[in-house]
């Protein structure tokens, strides 16, 4: 964890696996451009969930990219998320925004029916600026053993995940790097 000169916790882990996973996601051809697998993957996750939005979600060291993206208009533009105030939230995410940051380097699922009711995680920006109240997220762990990312689902409502959430976002994880092993391996 990193501190302000405030003194506030900030939310966003250190993320020392970050190069290598840039030059694995440079290796695969992701990273930096809407691939419409993805856009199909999140559409069916968001399906599966329930939830309005959803995501394929690549990392670097400084932002997040969204290569996979279902919202509720179904659209799929580089600016479709749209914040509470009006505003819009595009592909690209900042590192210190969202909770992905927190799966990827943690390599664990997580499960947040209202961020509210975590202090760690009430305070990210997400919450007041996108109007993010509830997420499930899963990382995207390779054969190589790199964390490229995550799966997630989020919601402007609480929502009770439970352990079938858990269950079936971990499960599609494990869909969606299996179908990244096969793209890999036909592209040999």
């Amino acid at each position: 964890m990193t501190y302000d000169p405030t003194g506030h916790l900030l939310l966003t882990p250190v993320d020392r696996e970050a190069p290598v996973r840039v030059r694995r996601l440079r290796q695969l051809g992701f990273g930096d451009r809407p691939d419409p697998a993805f856009d199909e993957f999140a559409h069916r996750l968001a399906e599966v969930t329930g939830a309005p939005y959803s995501m394929v979600n690549f990392i670097d060291e400084n932002r997040q990219f969204f290569a996979g993206l279902h919202t509720p208009a179904g659209t799929h533009s580089d600016n479709d998320l749209a914040a509470a105030g009006g505003g819009d939230v595009s592909r690209f995410m900042a590192r210190d925004h969202g909770y992905c940051p927190h799966v990827v380097v943690r390599r664990k699922a997580l499960v947040l029916e209202d961020v509210c009711d975590y202090p760690r995680f009430a305070g990210n920006p997400v919450v007041d600026e996108i109007g993010i109240r509830s997420y499930l997220g899963a990382p995207l762990i390779d054969r190589t053993g790199i964390a490229l990312g995550t799966i997630c689902v989020v919601d402007t409502e609480p929502r009770p995940w439970g352990r079938a959430g858990l269950e079936t976002i971990k499960s599609l994880a494990t869909e969606l790097i299996e179908q990244i092993h096969r793209r890999e391996d036909s592209s040999i």
